[in-house]
């Protein structure tokens, strides 16, 4: 008997070490697919995988926050890190980073990233989650609006070079809004 089509088979694991190569790729392809006109071409191209991939080997080998990857058939295709909030503010977790491949946007991919990461913090104790995102990135932002994240005003940041960027928190008030 023949077996059902799985739409959108993919895995999300714990990173490790052995998966710094994978994320340097991703991370530099992303930056490089979702910034371009966002950030200096010169800082774009000047960004080095093997240089990303030496910092995710130190950064795993002694994480203490969350790091998940993304895979599907033809390999990881996204990431996303996480841990106590930047901003102190008790009980909320900050998701850091999420990227995502582009051709892997638009499968559910990201939401399950996002969903996943919130659960990790929340089992360490989060309540509460929030995730930055460029003010000039309105992809991501309706993607976060979309699952329910509330704007907060733009905060000015340093950006590479010295050049200012404005980034936009969302906020999840209620952690669990985020893992059902």
């Amino acid at each position: 008997m023949p077996q059902p089509a799985v739409a959108n088979p993919h895995v999300i694991f714990p990173a490790g070490p052995a998966d710094a190569e994978a994320l340097a790729y991703v991370h530099v392809t992303t930056w490089r697919e979702t910034y371009k006109g966002l950030l200096p071409d010169a800082f774009l191209a000047r960004m080095s995988e093997a240089g990303f991939a030496r910092r995710f080997r130190r950064q795993l080998a002694g994480e203490a926050g969350v790091t998940l990857a993304v895979a599907d058939r033809f390999g990881l295709v996204g990431y996303a890190q996480g841990g106590p909030s930047r901003r102190g503010v008790p009980g909320e977790g900050e998701i850091s980073v999420l990227y995502l491949l582009r051709q892997a946007q638009g499968r559910g991919l990201g939401r399950a990233l996002l969903t996943e990461t919130a659960r990790a913090l929340a089992a360490q104790g989060a309540t509460s989650l929030m995730i930055s995102v460029l003010r000039e990135n309105f992809g991501a932002r309706g993607f976060y609006e979309h699952l329910g994240g509330v704007a907060e005003p733009a905060r000015r940041e340093p950006g590479p070079g010295g050049t200012p960027l404005y980034e936009v928190a969302y906020v999840w008030p209620d952690i669990r809004a985020v893992v059902g």
